[in-house]
């Protein structure tokens, strides 16, 4: 329906402040459209396993071959993406883009950061969760 293969995503660290803090949650949406300088797309880099939330900044078409290619950038950031693809890689290319950022819900993503850094804080979650399920009465 979002044409995204993951139509949410919480931001991670706080190379977009201050448009978006971390623990934000972005919603995505990829079309066929064009990708344009200015847009924050979240992308994922080969050999990296978590999706990066950044801005484009340069797009590049071939005119030979139509072939899209955009460099991104963190609003928070002093350079361009580049030291964070992958070796050898100066440009995204669309099959890396999993989508635009359309909206944003802020600070909601904190309970996913937290309980990815602090585990137990999960399990204690989960724990009192099944203790209340044993001990209410009907």
């Amino acid at each position: 329906m979002t044409g995204s293969e993951s139509p949410v995503v919480v931001v991670l660290s706080e190379s977009m402040e201050p448009g978006f803090a971390r623990g934000d949650i972005l919603f995505l949406h990829m079309s066929e459209d064009p990708i344009r300088a200015g847009e924050i797309v979240v992308f994922n880099v080969d050999g990296r396993d978590i999706p990066i939330v950044h801005r484009v900044i340069k797009v590049h078409e071939r005119k030979d071959t139509g072939e899209v290619y955009v460099l991104t950038k963190g609003d928070n950031n002093d350079e361009d993406d580049r030291a964070l693809y992958a070796r050898g890689q100066h440009w995204l290319q669309r099959r890396h883009i999993m989508g635009r950022a359309v909206g944003f819900l802020p600070y909601v993503g904190w309970v996913t950061i937290i309980m990815t850094e602090r585990p137990i804080i999960k399990y204690i979650l989960i724990g009192a969760l099944g203790l209340l399920v044993i001990t209410s009465k009907d």
